[in-house]
């Protein structure tokens, strides 16, 4: 179920790093809004990839 949950906000992060820069703060004269963005948006993508990674084990052969 995590998985899910993870991978699905991952998708919704992935549609705000297109809609966000254009919609909302294309319009910002600074680039430290756009700047701003672009770090919590990496840090969501990978938290969210640790945890839709979490359940994945190698099997011992």
């Amino acid at each position: 179920m995590l998985r899910k949950s993870a991978l699905g906000l991952m998708a919704v992060v992935i549609v705000a790093c297109y809609a966000v820069p254009f919609l909302w703060i294309g319009d910002t004269p600074r680039w430290t809004g756009s700047f701003l963005f672009w770090c919590l948006a990496g840090v969501a993508v990978i938290v969210l990839n640790a945890a839709a990674m979490a359940g994945f084990r190698e099997d011992k052969q």
